[in-house]
């Protein structure tokens, strides 16, 4: 496997690890692409190893705004085992890469037969909880420019490189806002010195100043993913 499948990495049984890895099928993720449609069911769960997946909350005149993202930290799929069969939210690809396949029979067979399994799947579901959550409460009270700076550092934590290819109106519409105030968001962090946005690609020039600028969202979300990994074993 990847050395950046970090859900499985250490933090199986070898018995486990031979149970499940055989039926892990490697997958290519390309920008845009739809991983499943609001209220879908759910035949595969992914588990991302370079790539970021966005789940968005759709609404019913057709627009959406991000709850949560998804890198090698974690999975996508998660109403598989926790019952639901299917979700209200749609799972996009935010950043191309690649990514393991498997089917929702093994992933539910694992969880209700593995406890090892189980423990990991139900802390990873809480710190997601916990991502949505922040993320609500960050787009009722923060402004733009502390929304882009959060969203900046959950995808840099999930990438390789501290470069991500995305348009403003791709990311204003991932944060359910209108693209003028990310430009002008964008503007004023390229201004400082802490991003370089051009052709649809922003760099990260300076990781302190970006989360000296954002709120405290950002940390709330990392030390408690942060905790639960550590918990895991993970």
């Amino acid at each position: 496997m990847g050395a950046q499948a970090r859900l499985f990495r250490s933090s199986l049984a070898p018995d486990a690890q031979q149970r499940i890895f055989p039926h892990l099928s490697p997958i290519e993720l390309k920008l845009g692409d739809v991983i499943y449609e609001s209220g879908q069911e759910l035949d595969y769960a992914y588990f991302p190893t370079d790539s970021i997946i966005s789940l968005l909350y759709v609404m019913a005149n057709g627009s959406s705004a991000e709850i949560a993202v998804v890198g090698y930290e974690g999975l996508v799929g998660i109403a598989v085992f926790m019952g639901g069969e299917s979700t209200p939210s749609r799972a996009v690809v935010q950043s191309a890469g690649s990514a393991y396949r498997l089917s929702a029979t093994e992933l539910k067979h694992e969880f209700h037969h593995s406890p090892d399994m189980r423990m990991i799947m139900l802390r990873y579901t809480q710190a997601l909880i916990t991502q949505m959550s922040q993320t609500a409460v960050c787009n009722r009270h923060h402004t733009i420019e502390q929304q882009l700076c959060r969203w900046l550092l959950l995808s840099m934590d999930r990438l390789p490189t501290n470069e991500l290819a995305m348009t403003q109106e791709l990311i204003a519409n991932m944060l359910g806002v209108r693209r003028e105030g990310v430009t002008e968001a964008a503007g004023k962090l390229q201004h400082q010195g802490i991003i370089e946005y051009s052709r649809g690609r922003i760099k990260v020039l300076d990781r302190e100043a970006l989360e000296a600028t954002c709120c405290e969202c950002y940390a709330t979300v990392k030390e408690e993913t942060d905790r639960l990994q550590s918990s895991s074993g993970v």
